[in-house]
């Protein structure tokens, strides 16, 4: 038997988008949230960056607009990211009305920081290198006390009935069946980070959202477009976390051992050139032996652990001298372009469903997502999200616990599917690398179009959902025959005119560009 619950609005997740989210409709809506670990484990909490807004007098929100569109080769959803940039300042405003306490200057002011790919002084920190968690746990604070999050419960498939998505089926803490009925389904799990290997993500981030989303029938976009983060904290190959570039934009460079700068004359911005521009010349430098390490120069830096406490904290874990004034880095998987294509209000391609976050595309990152602008996705549209759900009028739930069908797949080990993604669906990718991946994905014998409701243990369902996800990328990526922000083919190492503004759609069975 599957337990049944029925409830207005179910969210899957717990990062900042899902508790915004959350926060926005519990006045009027029951709502609940699922989890598949501890409420905490999200990249949400882990992000060291802050949130951008032009909120500078001298700033303007066109600039920060022709920022985050060269950072995106162009390949943004103009509209949208005009609208989440326009928005920026309100946004910041909103949350300070609400409470949420930013870093400030000694006179007051708020403190304004530079990140890679701006060209403006505009990222708000909460912290120092916390604002993540300490964005997170603020939100985290406001829920009405009648919102209760299930933690240790793993989304397994969606309930679809009439081609309604009807709520979700999930495993709780003991491995029980649950079936949750909503009116509204709403997918708020992240990026996919884990699927790679080294990573800045949280464990729990393996594209659960995204294959489940998939499988269901609704549509994803710009699978192919991930972000590698150039500066991961790495030390005789164990990831101790992320080095924030708001490093670099407090002066730090990227130096080889030998202390020669290796972003010099790389890029107009340099050390602060958007993320996918720095993290191809760190691995090109390190494939062609002009880097044996890479390191972050840090000896300009006053009081480097009183501005970077995250950092510094990492540092000692990892036995560094931060008075040697070098940290070791390299780069690793860091966030997901693409995604569950999602319009202004959430909305996906299936009725009743919804995607905010990293799990959602709704194009204001491109192909190639500028600093900061992920907290502040977060928040955007799981503001309008909430406000559409609000103001439409809904029919009652239609829907059941479904059958689940005992089942036993032969699948690859997590590492397996991390180590055969970084190796040919990472930083440089080939026509014959990405063939090599799709055949291994196959190899395993999985219908990754028609495996839903299966009954599966919780371990089982996330490999199934990282081995889909990583079939789902490689295939996007073999398809697309250019190099543009974060995909980067070595084969066709220029951008295509072609390609430009074209997105990848993946439906079950289907391939389409747009």
């Amino acid at each position: 038997m599957m337990k049944v619950l029925n409830t207005d609005v179910v969210i899957i997740g717990s990062g900042l988008a899902a508790l915004y989210a959350a926060v926005r409709l519990s006045g009027k809506k029951r709502v609940v949230l699922l989890t598949k670990s501890k409420w905490q484990s999200s990249n949400s909490y882990l992000a060291q960056g802050g949130i951008a807004a032009a909120y500078d007098q001298s700033d303007d929100w066109h600039v920060q607009l022709e920022d985050a569109l060269k950072a995106g080769r162009y390949h943004n959803n103009v509209r949208e990211t005009s609208f989440m940039i326009k928005e920026s300042k309100h946004t910041i405003d909103r949350l300070i009305q609400m409470g949420m306490t930013f870093d400030r200057n000694e006179d007051g002011s708020i403190a304004l920081a530079r990140e890679g790919g701006h060209s403006a002084a505009r990222i708000l920190h909460a912290g120092g290198d916390a604002t993540g968690r300490e964005l997170t746990k603020f939100i985290k604070s406001q829920l009405d006390q009648h919102v209760h999050i299930d933690e240790y419960t793993q989304a397994c498939d969606l309930i679809v009935k009439d081609n309604r998505c009807a709520g979700v089926w999930a495993k709780d803490e003991n491995g029980e069946k649950v079936a949750y009925l909503a009116q509204d389904t709403v997918i708020a799990t992240g990026g996919c980070g884990h699927i790679y290997a080294p990573t800045t993500a949280d464990p729990a981030v393996t594209g659960d959202g995204l294959a489940i989303a998939y499988r269901a029938g609704a549509a994803l976009s710009d699978m192919e477009f991930v972000q590698f983060h150039p500066t991961l904290l790495i030390k005789d190959g164990k990831v101790y976390g992320l080095v924030s570039e708001a490093v670099r934009g407090e002066g730090a460079k990227l130096i080889n051992q030998d202390g020669r700068r290796l972003l010099a004359g790389k890029h107009p911005l340099e050390d602060l050139a958007p993320r996918d521009v720095v993290t191809r010349v760190l691995f090109k430098a390190q494939k062609t032996g002009l880097a044996s390490q890479v390191y972050l120069d840090i000896s300009m830096i006053d009081q480097f652990s009183g501005h970077f406490p995250t950092i510094s904290r990492l540092c000692r874990e990892a036995g560094i001298d931060l008075s040697k004034g070098r940290i070791p880095v390299s780069p690793g998987a860091h966030f997901m372009m693409g995604g569950i294509a999602a319009g202004h209000d959430g909305a996906t391609t299936l009725p009743g469903l919804y995607a905010i976050g990293e799990a959602a595309c709704t194009g204001v990152h491109g192909a190639n997502r500028i600093a900061s602008h992920s907290l502040l996705e977060a928040i955007t549209y799981a503001s309008t999200m909430a406000e559409s759900i609000l103001t439409e009028k809904k029919s009652p739930v239609n829907g059941h616990a479904p059958a689940v069908t005992p089942a036993h797949l032969h699948l690859p080990a997590k590492e397996q599917i991390q180590r055969m993604m970084f190796g040919n669906v990472g930083i440089w990718r080939t026509k014959e690398s990405l063939l090599r991946a799709i055949d291994w994905c196959e190899s395993w014998g999985i219908d990754f179009n028609g495996a839903r409701n299966l009954d599966l243990s919780k371990d089982e369902a996330e490999r199934l959902n990282m081995l889909t996800v990583a079939w789902l990328i490689a295939s996007s990526a073999l398809e697309r025959t250019e190099s543009r922000g974060g995909h980067t083919r070595i084969d066709f190492p220029g951008e295509a005119e072609r390609w430009r503004q074209k997105s990848i759609i993946r439906e079950v069975n289907q391939l389409e560009h747009y």
